[in-house]
């Protein structure tokens, strides 16, 4: 089993652009951080339009409804469920049309409290159409916009009364809106493309529609686009403090992504570095399991002077729809996505290094792989330290009976997935991964501690 990403939001307003195109291009640069489905909303004088479905971006959009959809605001979502499931109707951005107009709403992380929140909804009217947390910050907002003058006051009222994980990109007729939660768990920043002020989750996304970074969110700011013109709500700073979710740098964030002023790539290079001094080994080649390994492996290799190799390699035409439930399609199918260079590994003391293991069932497979090829010993390191919790703030991490680190120690795990040593990135070392990051890290699914109680 892989951990997979929480979702992917981009939002622009250009008076001068196609705004769906340039969603279009953007959601294709954070496809990784969601693969189920995917959405744009976009403002035409002041209507709504949009356009969602399950699938991949390029599955999803055509060039007649990108057309259609035009605009001058546009809000877009990639999604891989953390809650819901996998249902055409919880794909977003998720729309509302009520008494003071029409809302499109993206969101990123998850919400703590949900079921007490959607009761207290629905006694008061509330009929849900979907079966996520998203959707209560969009009613939360409608709720306030009842009482407050302006869309972006209902929005700050409205996030001050929510716990958890969110980074927001919320579209009225006449202004985009972009907000992050206060503890700032998910990555959210700005840019610019002469007249056009863009949002994405990750830099990568910007570099894609031609956008210069101009900078990042800060944990509880709120950002308006009105005509134009950009201002900074800063009333939910207050008390605000940063506890980015680590796993960006290790597995969720593309490599060419920067985060809090940190370079994934460098970061993922770190942690490898630090794997070769804190598990040495005599070995011959270094490799990495696509995609996120492979910088880790890099890292080793300069670090302990073994040569680095490619010793996997990924079949990038296989969706996931391709993969059915069931233990025996789950393990075919790390067969059909990975194979290994017998040209790299046959005869070789081999040292692979992945981002993590969660349950160990696709280390042991792919341990297979490398040893089918013909390594002589294999040498499993793990980028990040062993999953002790699952995360409550937007990354599909299961409970500890599904961990493997929560059942059996280090040498037995080694044992079950048939390496010849098995290697952790320690929790000192971990937090040394991102020295140029300017903020705080949540690690709560290695230590089990949170920022806020879950």
């Amino acid at each position: 089993m892989s951990i997979h990403e929480e979702c992917g939001v981009f939002g622009v307003y250009d008076p001068h652009g196609d705004c769906a195109r340039t969603t279009y291009y953007g959601l294709y640069a954070l496809q990784h951080r969601g693969q189920e489905a995917c959405g744009i909303a976009t403002i035409n004088d002041r209507e709504l339009s949009f356009h969602k479905d399950v699938g991949l971006v390029g599955e999803v959009f055509s060039a007649d409804a990108l057309d259609r959809l035009g605009g001058t605001m546009a809000v877009g979502h990639v999604r891989y469920s953390t809650t819901g499931g996998t249902r055409r109707e919880n794909a977003q951005p998720l729309t509302i049309k009520y008494v003071k107009g029409t809302l499109a709403v993206a969101h990123n992380g998850n919400l703590a409290g949900t079921t007490e929140l959607r009761t207290a909804f629905e006694y008061r009217g509330a009929i849900f159409q979907t079966t996520t947390d998203s959707e209560l910050i969009a009613y939360a907002i409608a709720q306030e916009r009842l009482r407050c003058r302006s869309v972006e006051e209902a929005v700050c009222q409205a996030l001050r009364d929510l716990r958890g994980a969110y980074s927001l990109i919320v579209m009225s007729p006449q202004k985009l809106i972009a907000a992050r939660d206060p503890w700032g768990f998910r990555p959210l920043c700005m840019g610019r493309r002469g007249d056009a002020v863009v949002f994405a989750s990750e830099t990568c996304a910007l570099s894609a529609v031609g956008a210069a970074f101009e900078r990042e969110l800060d944990p509880g700011e709120i950002v308006v686009v009105e005509n134009g013109g950009v201002r900074s709500i800063r009333e939910n700073c207050e008390n605000a403090s940063s506890h980015m979710c680590i796993f960006e740098y290790i597995y969720f964030a593309r490599p060419d992504s920067v985060i809090c002023g940190q370079s994934v790539h460098e970061a993922r290079r770190n942690a490898g570095r630090f794997l070769a001094r804190e598990y040495p080994v005599a070995a011959d080649v270094v490799i990495g399991v696509p995609d996120s390994g492979l910088d880790a492996a890099m890292g080793y290799a300069e670090e302990s002077g073994i040569p680095y190799g490619t010793g996997l390699v990924k079949n990038r035409y296989v969706g996931r729809t391709f993969i059915t439930p069931g233990q025996q399609s789950r393990e075919q199918a790390v067969r059909i996505k990975l194979g290994a260079l017998r040209s790299c590994v046959q005869g070789r003391r081999v040292v692979m290094i992945d981002d993590s293991i969660v349950r160990g069932t696709t280390s042991r497979q792919i341990v297979s792989l490398l040893r089918e090829a013909g390594a002589a010993e294999v040498h499993m390191r793990s980028s990040a330290p062993p999953f002790v919790s699952p995360c409550y703030f937007g990354t599909d991490i299961p409970d500890k009976d599904n961990l493997i680190a929560c059942r059996y120690s280090v040498e037995e795990i080694r044992a079950l997935i048939g390496a010849d040593s098995l290697g952790f990135l320690s929790l000192d070392a971990l937090h040394q991964i991102a020295p140029e990051a300017a903020c705080g890290f949540c690690d709560g699914c290695f230590t089990g501690k949170y920022p806020i109680s879950v």
